[in-house]
């Protein structure tokens, strides 16, 4: 708009009298343009657009099998393929191209960082795959304590609860409680190796999460289910 010609896009203008450049930085594949002198943008080739930041292997690099840029310091996560193409589990906008910053969830899957600081306010698990968002083991264990001064009536310490953890991914049997079910690894018989052991028992001794849901409860002495698979299981 300072020499009145008409030209194709362009870094700077096209007359030679005026040479005006159009903005800081220009990317020729994109045919993008921006001047924030206080915003660093590079161009991803594998994603096909501009991104922000100082470049690749720089702050960023790309994941082939996320089929994503991340930040460098997450060099060691869980991939999910091609998860950042997809809508936010929050506000259901596309991911991919958003400009809003997005983040990576430990268990892989993303969503936007304003919508994270929102959504943990009043939950702790991820809304796709339900397995916990960060460390919970302060949080699991204020469950204990408050377990330890709630004991069950002596009518049910003869029921127990099969419970499927979303963090291990296994099931597991343990003594029934009205409120929350803890996934507690089993003492297995040697003859069990680890390739025979039961479906229905947490392998991971480092487990004990409460982001458990309730399958069914039995009474133990009898060997009989008390009550069918719930049909609205509890996730705390």
């Amino acid at each position: 708009m300072k020499c009145d010609t008409v030209q194709p896009i362009g870094k700077t203008c096209g007359n030679e009298n005026c040479k005006c450049e159009f903005g800081r930085y220009y990317c020729e594949v994109c045919k993008f343009i921006d001047d924030d002198h206080n915003k660093d943008i590079y161009h991803c080739d594998k994603c096909k657009i501009c991104r922000i930041g100082k470049g690749l292997d720089i702050d960023y690099f790309h994941c082939d099998r996320c089929n994503a840029c991340m930040s460098i310091t997450l060099k060691k996560h869980k991939c999910v393929e091609r998860s950042l193409e997809s809508d936010c589990p929050i506000c259901h906008a596309y991911m991919f191209t958003s400009t809003t910053p997005v983040m990576f969830l430990p268990c892989g899957h993303c969503m936007h960082v304003s919508c994270y600081e929102e959504y943990t306010l009043t939950n702790y698990i991820c809304p796709l795959c339900s397995k916990s968002l960060g460390d919970m083991e302060l949080y699991f264990a204020s469950i204990d304590e408050l377990l330890e001064r709630e004991r069950m009536p002596a009518e049910y310490q003869d029921y127990k609860s099969l419970i499927y953890c979303s963090d291990c991914e296994r099931k597991s049997t343990t003594k029934f409680h009205f409120v929350y079910h803890k996934v507690r690894s089993l003492i297995m018989p040697a003859k069990f190796s680890k390739s025979h052991m039961p479906s229905c028992q947490c392998q991971y001794e480092d487990c004990m999460s409460y982001n458990t849901k309730l399958l069914r409860q039995f009474k133990d002495s009898e060997g009989q289910v008390a009550c069918g698979p719930v049909s609205q299981t509890r996730t705390l």
